[in-house]
């Protein structure tokens, strides 16, 4: 039997009703949930070309209600939702016209419906509309499903007559899913414990993979009990963020905007609040007091509610910015350049590593201040803010930023603290560096002098050497360690130039290897034109037993040879350091120190254009630290005989190298 609507075709076209098939979609899956159903599914079939001919949503709700009708699909833009939810704020479908947006998608629709009468028996029949005439509704006369076909209630809505220009990549894209878990996240998270879902052609909606972060827990305002669900979402999915009020039945009543829609932060956030309280709830567009047994937004307990989901929002949102949105910043500023460069020794890392504790601190207190700049403004403040990180003015930075952007009393005062405890730090790590580096330079006298019976190069003196390479130079990148020179050689070519340069090498140049390997580029003074000095250094380290003479000088000769006769390193603005280190020298290096002492350069043995070979004792290397640290160690004091002692507790044995080598191994020196 056909049946008439309340409006004509026209007036249902000229309705407003979607054209993205996306939202048509939504709308029938929200109608599926109205009806009670825990599991709504989108069903398709594909023809040979790719296209959809045929697709289908199935709900397990209670169906539609025969007597119903007259109320539902007689109705147009005066949606019986809306009258039993009159003061909601968001009802989906409360106007009627879900069940029309099938436009976008087919020509026709067709609903196949089981409910439940008031005799509790299971009906069934079918509803039909099409776009030739949406003026009117078609409906079968219900029949009673016979007792060995009893099943359960629920509805099918079949799309009829389906457009062409929908493919199987319109259901499946990452767009139509992103969509349908932006959409529908929350409802499924606030029902998991029932078990509500979403298919598409039997897969569950991942809703799970837009959410960032989650928490549910309760409290108690007055008399009432509020279960309160925040979820902070990877992505935005709507243009603000508000606290949605629902009901008893996880209906919407109103949605209140948060106080964090100002702030330029990825803190995208949406919390949800269940409470009976919200039953008898209805927004007013003034406050005031009601006499009709309902309340509003001037009650009390609202108030108190508010002011409690505020308090919670505003530690989420900072706890979220020093986790997240402040390191974001600083790789983002790494990435554009933003920051000064700093030195790449120990002085240069902290200075560094102060500022960008200051910025993360300025940021957590008020991401304002680094909002809307442009590159230039943000190179500015940064290097602004370094410079006065760098003097006696740290204090001035608070006074600064107040110019910018008014700080409250508790903003001043944690800023103030987070200056104050980033000072500290970096006082606290520079003396915790020097005293694990002096454990380091004692451990190691003790493996080489003491332990010299145990001490083994490839196992003991490399691995320690390779963890602390700031022995010889802190400025430089280690490229390898105790690898064939052919392959240490590729992996500095990656380094410096980010591909690999290397001609044809001998078994036997392979099978030579260097202990360590490192390199620095650095920026060619007086050039007008872009040119980087490439230094290298490679160090053979000799066990203690051996005694540095021609034979392992010798091997040394051979890298700088490797490389002499390879046209990739012929550069003159590539310098090559070898250094071979040992407990003792013979007397033939010695000879050779004074061949080269015109040079002025101590303990050197070769010296040829841009190549540099040095003899050096374990004792030099040790001294050459103790200058280089000389005014930090007399400022400091430290107690050298408590870290001797440390050192030397370890038995003489093998078993007692080794653990004296792990035990250094695990200090931080850099």
């Amino acid at each position: 039997m056909k049946y008439k609507l309340s409006a004509n075709s026209k007036s249902v076209l000229n309705s407003g009703l979607t054209d993205d098939y996306k939202k048509a979609i939504a709308e029938y899956i929200w109608n599926g949930f109205d009806a009670g159903a825990s599991c709504v599914e989108i069903r398709y079939s594909r023809n040979e070309l790719g296209g959809i001919d045929g697709l289908w949503i199935i709900d397990n709700g209670s169906g539609i209600d025969y007597s119903d009708l007259p109320n539902t699909f007689g109705t147009f833009l005066d949606s019986n939702k809306a009258q039993t939810y009159q003061r909601l704020s968001d009802t989906r479908g409360r106007k009627g016209k879900g069940r029309f947006s099938y436009n976008v998608i087919s020509g026709g629709v067709l609903w196949r419906t089981r409910y439940r009468d008031d005799d509790r028996c299971i009906k069934q029949y079918e509803i039909k509309i099409y776009s030739s005439d949406r003026s009117e509704y078609e409906a079968s006369d219900p029949a009673p499903i016979a007792c060995d076909e009893i099943q359960a209630t629920g509805t099918v809505v079949q799309f009829l007559e389906m457009r062409s220009n929908l493919s199987e990549n319109n259901f499946t894209n990452d767009s139509f899913t992103h969509y349908l878990a932006s959409e529908f996240a929350w409802f499924l998270l606030l029902n998991q414990s029932k078990g509500y879902t979403i298919k598409i052609d039997g897969v569950e909606l991942d809703y799970r993979s837009i959410i960032g972060d989650e928490e549910e827990w309760k409290l108690t305002v007055g008399e009432y009990s509020f279960k309160c669900n925040f979820i902070r979402w990877n992505t935005k999915i709507s243009d603000k963020y508000y606290y949605y009020m629902l009901n008893s039945n996880l209906r919407e009543v109103v949605k209140v905007l948060t106080s964090f829609n100002n702030k330029s932060t990825t803190f995208h956030h949406s919390l949800y609040v269940t409470s009976s309280y919200f039953n008898k709830f209805t927004w007013d567009k003034e406050d005031g007091e009601r006499f009709d047994g309902l309340v509003n937004q001037s009650d009390d307990i609202y108030k108190k509610l508010i002011k409690r989901l505020k308090e919670y929002l505003a530690k989420k949102e900072k706890d979220f910015i020093k986790k997240v949105g402040a390191n974001e910043l600083i790789v983002q500023y790494e990435r554009d350049g933003i920051l000064p460069t700093f030195s790449d020794d120990r002085y240069g890392k902290s200075r560094k590593k102060d500022l960008i504790g200051a910025i993360q601190g300025i940021y957590t207190v008020q991401p304002k201040i680094f909002q809307k700049l442009t590159t230039e403004q943000r190179k500015t403040m940064v290097g602004f803010l370094n410079l006065l990180l760098d003097s006696n003015e740290r204090s001035n930075v608070i006074n600064i930023i107040e110019g910018v952007v008014r700080l409250s009393p508790e903003e001043r005062e944690e800023l103030n603290a987070t200056l104050r405890a980033t000072t500290l730090s970096r006082i606290n790590s520079s003396i915790n560096l020097i005293r694990n580096r002096l454990i380091v330079i004692e451990g190691l006298k003790e493996l080489v002098y003491d332990f010299e019976k145990f001490t083994t190069e490839r196992d003991h003196i490399q691995k320690i050497i390779e963890e602390n390479y700031w022995l010889f130079g802190e400025q430089y990148n280690l490229v390898s360690a105790d690898i064939p020179f052919t392959s240490a050689l590729m992996k500095y070519t990656y380094l410096l130039d980010g591909a690999s340069k290397m001609g044809e090498f001998t078994l036997e140049d392979a099978r030579k290897r260097p202990d360590i390997f490192m390199s620095r580029s650095q920026k060619l003074p007086g050039y007008a034109y872009s040119s980087f000095l490439e230094e290298n250094i490679i160090v053979e380290l000799k066990r203690p037993s051996v005694v540095i003479g021609k034979e392992q000088l010798r091997q040394i000769e051979d890298y700088r040879d490797i490389i002499l006769n390879e046209p990739h390193f012929q550069s003159h603005q590539r310098k090559w350091t070898f250094i071979v280190v040992g407990k003792e020298v013979d007397n033939y290096i010695k000879g050779e120190y004074q061949t080269f002492s015109d040079k002025n350069r101590a303990m050197l043995v070769h010296y040829k254009d841009n190549f540099e070979i040095y003899a050096m004792t374990w004792d030099d290397v040790f001294l050459t630290f103790e200058h280089r640290e000389k005014f930090m160690l007399e400022k400091l004091q430290f107690d050298r005989q408590v870290i001797y002692d440390e050192v030397n507790a370890y038995k003489k044995s093998r078993e007692g190298a080794d653990a004296l080598c792990r035990d250094i191994l695990s200090l931080n020196t850099r």
